[in-house]
């Protein structure tokens, strides 16, 4: 019977974060692309909280927007309400988080997708992949959908989602669905099964939407947001953000609400035993936290708008699979939601992953060429950490078709970098989610000097403006102008200096002392000290904030440089992706295993294997100096 054939440089599978990233990167650097969806009303949908950002994801949105995607754009046009988390702490843990209009978010991304030159959209199911042998190997020729088209191209990016084999749970009842009652896609794990590829089945979940005309709001704390809005985008001008915003609520858990649950968790698919899949542990349902925190009184329950056209209110901090009877009384025991009423079930849903253990740091597979994977297919969680992985699997299958070098941030370089060094080196069994503590060095990968370290790499990869770039370059010019500067101006105990200190709190002058040492006492700034430094240029805000974080963390700057600096020398030590470590003498029986399986690039990513010992380690650097030896002499004739 004939069928549909068509070509295309890239195929991107699903519409969510990650392919929505990945198939605008590959189009912007030149390749014709299509991008696969169940549905075309889905397009980076938000299946569970209606929010962009927070803590460490801020970080990984202002890095995707450094190098050239598009999250951050969308959401600063998008957003509802927007705050600026931690900022009683120091910078390197200052994170933006925006409330976003749920459907305005989508129909945005989607108005892009379909406007971007080289991108194609269909609303189609993908079921199975197609490749050829090459030296052996499988190599990605082009795909297949349910409907028997035939799409051949050059590299397919797998950005899945939680569509795999999904099914959502409530109670007692289970649906073969995807999240928000979608499609679910149930051919292409065969396929990838087929193609020896390793998966793994995970869980999520999401809490019920409450219709807010049955919310008494008198009985919650209301949360507003930033008066100064900062946007997400450093292309975005922050005037253009400065709008009236949406207030969410708080309120809380209590031993009523406890006690219902506690009574019901025989009904709990998640403890009856029904859900196969293992979830994230770092975002747990009610019933987890009941049960893991049973000391607790209460627990927070943030109510959050899902846009400026919908009654719909999320209950963050409760997700659930509990019955539809007992999620009612579960929620009308919590202070405002006596008479809430229900528009949306609370759901868990499981589904199809990957071992991200089968990926290079590029995001290709290993033993399929050409086949690159973001995401929650990749098995981590939020819609920021599958943009980033989307982003970089986009940039990369370029890159692999340009015969190009590909873009691999290191951990010293961007939570990007962490994310990814985290998911395809170390053991994952359960939804990967971004933390702070996760980065060794995020004194120097904060979320404010993001294009400082990245948008050259945009440039550099194609996605950047040239006007972009230079502004970077300018501000860094700026930036370092103004520090030789100010490290050369003395502040002398004049009466006007000493009134100024006074005002702020802070111990008067003996005698005279440069204008550094004054910015990095706790109670001043380099912008309150403007009045007394005379000779000050007029720079923008984005460059003095970076002079006075600077000036007041220039200690541990530089030691965190130094770590940085043997951080480097190991990941410069590169290792053969063709070594057999069984052949290396003196290796532990674990240490072997965990080193074919993972295949590191570098002595750097071998160190961070779980299993591989430092004297592992050692072993191998033996090994590489005794093969540099033997090469070094046959090539000499000796």
């Amino acid at each position: 019977m004939p069928y549909v054939v068509e070509h295309y440089d890239i195929c991107v599978v699903g519409a969510g974060h990650a392919g929505c990233e990945a198939a605008l990167a590959a189009a912007r650097l030149g390749h014709k692309t299509i991008l696969f969806t169940i549905s075309i009303d889905s397009v980076a949908l938000m299946p569970c909280n209606p929010n962009i950002g927070g803590t460490s994801k801020g970080h990984l949105v202002r890095e995707i927007d450094a190098l050239g995607g598009e999250m951050g754009k969308n959401i600063d046009q998008t957003f509802i309400q927007s705050k600026m988390l931690n900022k009683s702490k120091g910078p390197a843990v200052h994170s933006l988080r925006a409330q976003a209009d749920k459907a305005a978010y989508s129909m945005q991304m989607r108005k892009t997708l379909q406007s971007q030159k080289n991108l194609t959209l269909r609303q189609s199911e993908v079921s199975e992949i197609l490749t050829e042998k090459e030296n052996g190997q499988d190599r990605i020729i082009g795909l297949k959908t349910s409907s028997g088209g035939v799409y051949y191209c050059k590299s397919v990016i797998l950005c899945t989602g939680t569509y795999l084999n999904a099914r959502c749970l409530t109670g007692e009842m289970v649906t073969h669905t995807g999240p928000n009652g979608l499609l679910a896609a149930n051919h292409l794990s065969d396929s990838l099964l087929d193609h020896g590829v390793e998966l793994f089945r995970f869980k999520t979940g999401t809490p019920a939407r409450i219709d807010g005309n049955t919310i008494d709001y008198s009985k919650m704390k209301e949360q507003f947001g930033d008066e100064t809005i900062v946007p997400f985008s450093f292309t975005t001008d922050p005037k253009d953000v400065q709008i009236d915003q949406v207030s969410c609520w708080l309120t809380y858990t209590n031993e009523t609400t406890h006690e219902i649950i506690r009574n019901n968790l025989n009904r709990s698919p998640l403890f009856a035993g029904v859900i196969e899949g293992t979830g994230p542990r770092y975002c747990p349902s009610i019933e987890d936290k009941v049960v893991k925190f049973a000391d607790k009184e209460k627990h927070q329950v943030f109510i959050e708008p899902e846009g400026l056209h919908t009654n719909e209110m999320y209950v963050a901090g409760m997700s659930s699979s509990l019955p539809e009877d007992v999620q009612y009384q579960m929620y009308r025991s919590v202070p405002g939601l006596e008479h809430a009423e229900i528009v949306r079930n609370a759901y868990a849903i499981e589904y199809d992953c990957i071992n991200p253990n089968q990926l290079y740091p590029t995001l290709e597979m290993k033993h399929v060429k050409g086949l690159f994977c973001g995401g929650q297919f990749n098995g981590s969680s939020g819609y920021e950490e599958a943009a980033c992985q989307g982003l970089i699997a986009g940039i990369n299958a370029a890159m692999y078709i340009q015969g190009k070098e590909p873009l691999v941030l290191d951990r010293s370089e961007a939570y990007i970098g962490v994310l990814i060094d985290d998911l395809v080196t170390k053991e994952n069994h359960e939804p990967y989610r971004m933390m702070t503590s996760r980065a060794e060095y995020r004194l120097i990968l904060r979320q404010d000097n993001a294009d400082l370290r990245l948008t050259k790499k945009g440039y550099a990869v194609g996605l950047i403006p040239k006007e972009r770039y230079e502004w970077v370059l300018k501000k860094e010019e700026m930036i370092q102008q103004e520090m030789e500067r100010i490290s050369k101006v003395m502040i002398g105990a004049s009466k006007k200096v000493q009134s100024l200190l006074e005002s702020f709190g802070s111990i008067p002058l003996n005698t005279g002392t440069s204008l550094v040492e004054l910015i990095r006492r706790p109670e001043l700034n380099y912008d309150l000290l403007a009045p007394i430094d005379v000779n000050r240029p007029k720079l923008p805000d984005e460059v003095t904030e970076q002079v006075n974080i600077n000036v007041k963390y220039e200690g541990y700057i530089s030691r965190q440089m130094k770590q940085v600096g043997q951080f480097k020398k190991l990941e410069k030590k590169k290792l053969p992706l063709d070594l057999d470590y069984e052949d290396i003498h003196g290796l532990r029986i674990e240490a072997v295993q965990k080193l074919n399986l993972v295949k590191p690039v570098s002595i750097g990513q071998a160190s961070r294997i779980s299993g591989v010992s430092p004297a592992d380690i050692s072993v191998i650097l033996v090994y590489l100096e005794q093969r540099k030896y033997e090469k070094e002499r046959k090539s000499n004739g000796r």
